[in-house]
């Protein structure tokens, strides 16, 4: 399968508009957006792995950034925004929202991939968009700080931690168990938060594309 290159898109949400960068895959049968963590951006070398294996698995995947050029600076200093999790969270349903209405993936299952404070968002995302959101993977992922909105999740959740990062391990155990969506917790042994030990992230990524390969469908 040849993967096309990248589309550059704005995504229009109701109080921003995020740059992002789609790519739609021939024949696609569902569409990922990812949300990345604090001090990371829609051009993280991890998160454009992951992206190119959902691709090569027949899925459409949405890069994005949910702070715009002027907050990333300032939160560069302040660190105000990396941690306002209720404002990431109405972004990511923004983008959600902003896929079930674009032409190029109108009517695919929609899957929302997390990393770190972006875990939190994209949960956030699939409590408040139950009919949208088909499922919801997390790397390394702060799960714990969607809050109440983990009850209300409905999409089968895969949550991946590595096992060297007992602080997340414990926060995503505490996490999973308030929530009654289908959940599994897959540990990549040896690996630390990023994951950057030989062939950590290719499992991420194995794991992930089979996640949504499975639960985006229609």
């Amino acid at each position: 399968m040849t993967i096309p290159a990248p589309e550059s898109v704005i995504v229009n949400t109701p109080d921003s508009q995020l740059n992002g960068d789609l790519t739609v895959p021939p024949g696609a049968t569902g569409v990922v957006v990812f949300a990345h963590g604090s001090g990371s951006s829609r051009f993280s070398r991890r998160n454009r792995d992951v992206a190119q294996t959902l691709n090569e698995g027949g899925l459409a995947t949405l890069l994005m950034d949910l702070l715009t050029a002027e907050e990333d600076e300032r939160d560069r200093y302040t660190r105000e925004y990396r941690f306002d999790i209720a404002m990431l969270g109405r972004r990511l349903v923004g983008a959600v929202d902003w896929l079930a209405q674009n032409p190029a993936t109108h009517g695919l299952p929609i899957g929302c991939f997390g990393a770190s404070t972006g875990a939190a968002a994209a949960l956030i995302a699939a409590a408040e968009r139950p009919q949208a959101v088909s499922a919801v993977v997390s790397r390394g992922g702060r799960a714990d700080l969607a809050g109440d909105a983990l009850t209300r999740v409905r999409a089968p959740t895969l949550l991946i931690v590595g096992g060297r990062d007992q602080p997340v391990i414990d926060m995503n155990l505490q996490a999973r168990s308030r929530m009654q969506a289908v959940t599994e917790l897959e540990i990549v042994d040896n690996a630390t938060h990023l994951f950057e030990e030989p062939g950590a992230l290719e499992q991420v990524a194995g794991l992930a594309r089979d996640w949504f390969q499975t639960h985006c469908r229609d």
